[in-house]
């Protein structure tokens, strides 16, 4: 028998994974003409910067949707995991373990995020793959100077080596 508590989750977490499918499968012309409407009365300029500026956040946040997506599934399983009844105590603690290291790795990447938003002033994505860091970063600038700079800000939070890949769009 399902009990409520198991249904509530399973009932949330279909919303969110049906809204998070029907986000990313839109056209990116309805987002496009959505914000071109609004723009139509400034210089053409501004449009041009504002449809570069959406189209880079919305690839940005579709790689945070997969990824949301993708620990999503990851603890939904982990949580089967600590509900049930036929497997070991000694399993359900590494299941808790893993849960409770995915919720970190979520925390630590936000924290990088902001913490280059805030030093560098520029929008990126990070995911962090035990030791390997990939940073997605949004800049006009692509050198080697604002790269490094991007690498630095990131080992700082690290005491061990960190191996950090950085990219541009």
């Amino acid at each position: 028998m399902i009990k409520k508590q198991n249904l509530w989750f399973l009932t949330l977490f279909s919303l969110i994974l049906v809204l998070s499918v029907y986000y990313i499968t839109m056209p990116n012309d309805l987002l496009l003409n959505t914000v071109e409407n609004k723009t139509s009365s400034k210089k053409d300029t501004k449009k041009k910067e504002t449809k570069e500026t959406v189209a880079q956040t919305d690839s940005l946040t579709a790689m945070r949707v997969s990824l949301e997506e993708e620990r999503e599934k990851t603890m939904a399983d982990l949580q089967k995991q600590l509900t049930s009844e036929e497997i070991t105590t000694e399993e359900k603690n590494n299941a808790y373990e893993q849960l409770k290291y995915l919720n970190e790795l979520e925390g630590k990447e936000e924290s990088l995020e902001k913490k280059i938003k805030k030093n560098l002033k520029i929008d990126s994505f990070v995911k962090i793959d035990n030791t390997d860091v990939t940073v997605v970063a949004v800049s006009k600038k692509h050198d080697n100077k604002l790269a490094n700079n991007i690498m630095r800000a990131i080992q700082e939070e690290y005491k061990e080596k960190m191996y950090i890949t950085v990219k541009f769009q």
